[in-house]
């Protein structure tokens, strides 16, 4: 496998992002010459952010499991696309070859076939890191059905909203999963989300944890049997559904800033080509490559780089169960030196929790097998940054800091390994064909340096790329106005940035009302309405602070009333556990806030709107710096919330 597409030296980057930006359709038209298509497409892109309507590879048709799989089996069949590692260091690993998983693809299909699924139904998968994922979602993608995979965390009422909105007809999901020394029980929490849901018909039931769980007859099938049926008829081979190039690949929700969570979704060519691209530049990635993602495929980057980049650039990808401290704090370390990885890609709230457990774990490994350090999910600091640069990278891997959305589908702006140079905590230059620019709350462009000698305002992209959102499911005017409508001609990314005189940018946050915790986002708006459905519970304001850790905590200010009330016997703590609980029921624990403090009242503009920016302050620490709070309705309401801060 070759990648004429691959940039070389930091003049072939700048080459290739001139001719990116000036004639988009001849630079993208060119790399997508290098996949399997049914029929070329008519029309590289049209697109406008006005409504939006984006559309790439016109008239062109494909199936992504063609160019991921079968494009492969001729001349690298039993070269290993997947590598598993389990939860258990003690349990066996698994190791599929291209031949080997688009056989499993194959039968898996055929099982969907035989269940009743058509192209364009909406499957959603609920399972733990295990390759059968990996398997349903490509069977998915090869049938053309629509996949929506939902994290193992979340709850069975944040999974019902989910099948709701997406009017899902069938789950694939798991008896029980493994996340370090829990067990998860998967298929219970499905029960728990299917009570009252009229649109799903089968719930097909992967054995992994050996749990017990309930089967009702009609709608629940095991996995096992369904694959014996296939075998049994001595299937092997399920031709690809010719896919539109803008049929939907999947749907992946994500929060925004009001309550109800977003379906993202991504159509099927230009999420190939732009996810394919990336991983083969920002990576430099070489085809002999054992690339480790450690993300789950529940979120955006392992949909993109562990499942689809991966494996349409031929490349071995892996895959574990687990997490970073089971069973203990070397993991990761372990992992890397048993199958020599080359490049490792996570997220620095792993990095930052594996420093706290100090430079024990990671000695006596070593490490040199590494090339590539990767980031994703939230900005690094330049501790993390230094850390995973010394210690892990022995200062010779490059660390490209990726900043991208489950909205991009892919990398936006980053550094390219051992192209363009890195900078501690900072994403660097733009991906070829991505043109940020930096505007102020009235949408003009930033052109007047600040006393730091930088530009700095909300970052927004001026042109379409071809993994842009497509729309929010069942939602258009949504998608509209989140990310096209609040400034002109632009898709606003909702995070603040600067950029220094060499065109480099650092991403600094959020500037909406969305967290980004461990690298996950969660809306405010989400929270708070969590914590409102718990009796007692008048109102509440959600905002975030800064997080040793996670690199942003969830500060959560409650009114509380009630007979179960907090000045009787010390309850507070009870209290607080009962809301967290609470939360968790309803969206999950990664939404739990860290700290709670309990107020009599919010500070409230005369209009009624919560003024968050003096909460924030106050979260933060900084209590000398509140700024005007003289259009308050009740000032008097800071003073009691700073004496009571937590």
């Amino acid at each position: 496998m070759s990648y004429p597409y691959q940039i070389k030296d930091l003049a072939g980057y700048h080459e290739a992002y001139q001719k990116s930006i000036q004639d988009p359709d001849a630079f993208w038209g060119e790399v997508a010459e290098h996949f399997t298509w049914h029929k070329k497409w008519d029309k590289v892109s049209d697109w406008n952010f006005k409504e939006p309507s984006i559309k790439w590879f016109i008239g062109g048709q494909l199936n992504i499991t063609e160019n991921c799989l079968d494009r492969h089996l001729a001349t690298i069949g039993d070269k290993p696309a997947i590598i598993w590692e389990p939860n258990d260091p003690k349990e066996q690993h698994r190791t599929l070859t291209y031949n080997q998983l688009h056989l499993k693809v194959c039968q898996f299909a055929q099982v969907l076939y035989n269940n009743g699924v058509k192209k364009g139904d909406r499957i959603c998968i609920y399972m733990g890191m295990i390759p059968e994922l990996a398997i349903a979602v490509l069977a998915c993608a090869r049938i053309g059905a629509i996949h929506s995979v939902i994290f193992g965390g979340f709850s069975a009422q944040s999974i019902a909203d989910r099948l709701e909105d997406a009017k899902a007809n069938f789950i694939i999901t798991c008896d029980g999963a493994f996340r370090g020394a829990k067990d998860i029980p998967l298929k219970a929490v499905i029960d728990d989300a299917l009570i009252g849901n009229h649109t799903v018909k089968h719930v097909i039931v992967c054995t992994r944890t050996g749990t017990p769980v309930s089967m009702l007859k009609g709608r629940d099938l095991w996995w096992e049997d369904e694959i014996k049926k296939v075998e049994a008829d001595g299937i092997q081979f399920v031709p690809a559904a010719i896919m539109d190039a803008e049929d939907p690949l999947f749907i992946l929700y994500t929060s925004g800033s009001t309550g109800k969570p977003k379906g993202v979704v991504h159509t099927v060519a230009g999420y190939m080509v732009y996810t394919n691209y990336t991983f083969v530049n920002t990576f430099n990635y070489n085809p002999d490559d054992l690339f480790f993602c450690t993300a789950d495929i529940g979120w955006i980057t392992g949909h993109s780089y562990i499942v689809y980049a991966p494996l349409s650039a031929g490349g071995t990808s892996m895959m574990f169960e687990g997490i970073p401290t089971f069973p203990d704090a070397g993991r990761f370390w372990n992992i890397i030196d048993k199958f020599k990885v080359n490049i490792l890609y996570t997220a620095p709230t792993a990095i930052r929790s594996l420093m706290g457990f100090g430079l024990g774990p990671v000695q006596g490994h070593d490490l040199s097998s590494l090339k590539v350090l990767g980031t994703v999910g939230e900005p690094i600091n330049e501790e993390a940054w230094n850390w995973y640069n010394e210690h892990i990278g022995k200062n010779k891997c490059p660390i490209v800091d990726t900043w991208w959305q489950t909205e991009t589908g892919g990398i936006m702006i980053s550094n390219m390994a051992g192209i363009t140079p890195g900078k501690a905590g900072w994403a660097t230059y733009p991906m070829p064909g991505i043109e940020p620019i930096l505007v102020d709350d009235k949408g003009v462009e930033i052109t007047e340096k600040d006393e730091e000698g930088m530009y700095r305002g909300n970052l927004c992209i001026k042109q379409a790329w071809p993994s842009t959102i497509r729309t929010t499911y069942g939602d258009h005017e949504r998608c509209r106005t989140n990310y096209f409508a609040t400034y002109d001609n632009l898709y606003f990314t909702g995070d603040g940035a600067f950029r220094n005189e060499a065109g480099q940018f650092r991403i600094t946050g959020r500037v909406d009302d969305v967290l980004n915790v461990s690298g996950h986002r969660i809306g405010t708006a989400e929270v708070e309405n969590a914590i409102n459905m718990h009796t007692g519970v008048i109102e509440s304001a959600v905002v975030g602070y800064p997080h040793d850790i996670k690199g942003q905590g969830i500060y959560a200010y409650i009114i509380y009333t009630g007979s179960h009330d907090q000045n009787s016997n010390g309850s507070s703590d009870m209290i607080r556990k009962d809301i967290l609980q609470t939360v968790t029921r309803i969206i999950g624990p990664i939404a739990k806030p860290d700290k709670i403090q309990f107020v009599t009242g919010l500070p409230k503009t005369r209009s009624g709107k919560i003024m968050r920016r003096i909460l924030r302050k106050v979260a933060e620490g900084e209590l000398k710096n509140l700024g005007d709070t003289s259009t308050l309705l009740d000032p008097a309401v800071v003073d009691e919330i700073v004496k009571g801060v937590v």
